[in-house]
């Protein structure tokens, strides 16, 4: 029986972070909470822990999982091409149940899966999740659940269909939210709303509209030592074409997922 640790309080946090960081180092699976439902993770950058991620669900690599980080700065590191409105979503619904879509850094040494060049980020708000992943960095996370069954809410539920393929449990208690995340597809010039979870399209299409609106407003300030291309890393829309390299199949893939 694999081991479940208490973290519903500092100590059994400060007992079962370290542990767990260890096992995921190691290429181990660990069973978190996080702010909508159970997640089960891996190194992201562990082509062997990703695939027993996705063996322990029952899927395989045409379903990638998403993957968690601790930091929104973290973004740049993983991904490419990060239009304005993307960064204004993030400052609005991070940390939070908002998993974005971008294209990936090529350089990047790891296998999700069939990513088609994209990767799918969130950033959980919940102080278990959080702590972990500042201690291992990038978690490739899936929800904690057979492919095709309820998605946990509780570490029990959980444990009842994954079992013995999880290292270690983390058990911060029920699950606060019974949506997964809302997932939006941020690689091109107009976001697509994937996957509508605990963040309504409305929610999503407003935050980009103020934030293109704030752009307008501080172009027509006058900035006369800008490029005109320069606000695509500050406020305006994304400006370069999207490769369409993988990209309606990652799509796809994305949107019927049942990842967190």
């Amino acid at each position: 029986m694999s081991p479940v640790f208490d973290c519903t309080t500092d100590q059994g946090r400060a007992d079962a972070i370290p542990k767990a960081a260890a096992g995921v180092r190691d290429g181990r699976l660990v069973v978190l909470p996080t702010d909508t439902l159970y997640g089960v993770g891996a190194d992201a950058f562990s082509p062997d822990a990703v695939r027993a991620l996705l063996e322990a669900k029952g899927r395989g690599s045409d379903m990638p999982p998403p993957v968690l980080v601790a930091d929104q700065r973290t973004i740049d590191g993983l991904a490419t091409d990060v239009p304005a409105y993307a960064r204004a979503l993030v400052d609005t619904f991070w940390p939070g149940p908002l998993t974005i879509v971008l294209r990936a850094q090529p350089s990047l040494m790891w296998d999700l899966g069939d990513t088609g060049g994209t990767v799918a980020l969130r950033m959980p708000d919940d102080p278990v999740a959080l702590e972990l992943l500042r201690e291992v960095g990038p978690m490739a996370v899936s929800s904690a659940n057979r492919t095709g069954h309820p998605a946990s809410r509780t570490v029990v539920e959980a444990a009842s269909q994954l079992g013995a393929t999880v290292e270690f449990y983390l058990d911060g208690g029920p699950a606060p939210g019974g949506l997964a995340s809302t997932i939006v597809d941020c690689t091109r010039d107009e976001p697509v709303v994937l996957r509508v979870g605990a963040l309504s399209e409305s929610d999503v299409l407003a935050v980009v509209e103020r934030s293109r609106g704030d752009a307008l407003e501080f172009n027509a300030a006058g900035s006369t030592h800008a490029e005109p291309d320069g606000l695509d890393t500050v406020e305006a829309p994304g400006l370069s074409e999207p490769s369409d390299t993988g990209t309606s199949t990652s799509s796809e893939q994305r949107e019927t997922t049942d990842d967190d």
